[in-house]
């Protein structure tokens, strides 16, 4: 393998770390039974952080003697209460299984459950000089972001991060209560391979407790430079015709030029679009390949769609070079300042972009006087390219015909404050797909959900109306394999949550 594949040996089978057993009484309790999201705090009777797969088997193990539920974090950016749910007793804390490097006995990089996004892309680029084509956060753990697809600003050109997984490290429990280990790959003749293939987006918490990717044996080089660019519209400026054609103009180009031939693969764009009540307006940030031939004229033709018949010129930073790792590690804005995390997240595949009424239903929900937080947004991230050239059954991530990924997003700090930011991205959700229920239910337009971003909602009657379940929605018709899978390795269905897949 090119690049000093001998810097970076296998760690040895026992760990140096651990296993460390964190109970109420401890100082340390506090931090770790809470994730990202405060809106969720567990109360689990020990959480057991690991350095090894050893560890995990016994702590598991241990789990299953006491009859506790148990429930596994790596990074902590689960947007539900997978992990701090009133009935689990025991958490296992990937996070000191952070360990990347070329494994020569597999041929492929493994990357260790609880390492970060940040410390992968690192690890690879500098070892090696390839990358991941993963999400844009650095402290999400791979644990959790590879199993639901991974996505990112390279997955135009390269595909999802599942298009590159190898094989997978788990801890499963039998029928009997007995936790092992296996190892399944992608190869014909692996027996496990039915196991392999439910972890490229069947999502986590499902079917054990991964320890290890294997991705390659090839991956994909980043681009060395990437030219950063911004353009804001500012509310002050916007009326509802203005924002309209932005929107619309967006949409209409993603259509146009998500073609895995396209020369715009090596662009990376998406639209915010704050509450009116934020000292923002429309954002469009963009991360493209300075490589690509004539970069800068393709990237002035797409700063010249999205503005076409807005009266309104927006203000313009860069483009900027920026190396790679620096683009990719970068947190940028957004909302780091709050002193509390409180959340919610809903999503939507996109096969077109919006239609009129639609984009009329935002500039109602992101104008309304009634309801104030400069930290509630709509998102739309372009997509297609690479990971369209995938058939929807090869991988368990079904939406293989997708030009855009839209998410709807809300934060706050305060508890008192729950219902009045709940309601309102519920209501915005649900009216944005009124006519087909609340949701977006599968068709020419819209192609259900993404389980990254898993809300439970899409599982409530209340807010899901279409008669169509949440597994359609995420996992469409790959979900009766998954059942086969689930109802094989987890039999006594030890792993589950709200949105886990049921036998």
């Amino acid at each position: 393998m090119a690049g000093g594949a001998a810097l970076f040996a296998p760690p040895a089978s026992a760990s140096s770390f651990g296993p460390i057993s964190v109970r109420p009484d401890d100082i340390r309790y506090p931090d770790l039974v809470r994730g990202d999201n405060h809106r969720f705090v567990g109360t689990p009777d020990v959480v057991r952080l690991v350095g090894s797969t050893d560890q995990v088997v016994r702590a598991v193990s241990e789990a299953m003697r006491a009859g506790k539920r148990i429930a596994v974090r790596s990074g902590g950016h689960c947007f539900e209460d997978f992990v701090a749910n009133p009935s689990v007793r025991v958490v296992i804390d990937m996070s000191p299984m952070n360990g990347v490097y070329y494994d020569t006995s597999r041929g492929a990089f493994a990357v260790e459950a609880g390492a970060t996004l940040g410390e992968v892309y690192e690890t690879l680029f500098k070892g090696w000089g390839v990358t991941l084509p993963a999400g844009a956060w650095p402290t999400v753990g791979a644990g959790g972001h590879i199993l639901g697809g991974g996505y990112g600003m390279l997955s135009r050109r390269h595909g999802c991060v599942v298009d590159h997984l190898y094989g997978v490290e788990v801890v499963v429990v039998d029928a009997s209560g007995t936790a092992r280990t296996v190892v399944a790959t992608r190869e014909p003749d692996d027996p496990n391979r039915d196991l392999w293939w439910a972890h490229t987006g069947g999502g986590g918490g499902n079917f054990g407790i991964v320890t290890r990717y294997w991705l390659g044996p090839e991956l994909p080089r980043p681009p060395a430079t990437l030219l950063y660019s911004s353009l804001v519209w500012p509310w002050s400026g916007l009326n509802e015709a203005a924002f309209s054609r932005l929107l619309h103009n967006f949409g209409t180009w993603y259509e146009r030029n998500s073609a895995p031939g396209s020369p715009y693969t090596g662009l990376f764009s998406g639209m915010g679009v704050p509450h009116r009540s934020s000292s923002g307006g429309v954002v469009v940030g963009t991360h493209f390949d300075a490589a690509t031939p004539d970069a800068a004229r393709l990237l002035a033709d797409y700063h010249a769609a999205l503005g076409d018949g807005v009266p309104l010129q927006p203000f313009v930073t860069g483009p900027t070079p920026m190396p790679w790792l620096y683009a990719a590690s970068w947190r940028g804005g957004g909302d780091g300042d709050l002193i509390a995390r409180r959340f919610k997240f809903k999503a939507a595949y996109l096969r077109k972009g919006l239609s009129d009424g639609q984009i009329a239903t935002a500039y109602r929900y992101l104008t309304t006087p009634d309801y104030h937080n400069p930290n509630a947004l709509f998102v739309m991230i372009g997509y297609g390219g690479q990971v369209n050239t995938v058939a929807p059954s090869a991988t368990a991530v079904a939406q293989r015909d997708s030009a855009i990924k839209s998410a709807y997003q809300v934060y706050w700090a305060d508890p008192a404050e729950d219902d009045r930011h709940l309601t309102w991205i519920r209501t915005f959700y649900r009216d944005m797909y009124a006519s087909t229920g609340g949701v977006p239910v599968p068709d020419d337009t819209t192609d259900g959900s993404y389980i990254n971003y898993p809300d439970a909602d899409l599982a409530d009657l209340r807010w899901n109306t279409s008669g169509v379940p949440w597994h359609t929605l995420y996992y469409k018709d790959n979900y009766p394999r998954l059942q086969r899978v689930k109802a094989r390795w987890d039999p006594r269905n030890v792993f589950q949550h709200t949105l886990s897949i049921r036998a």
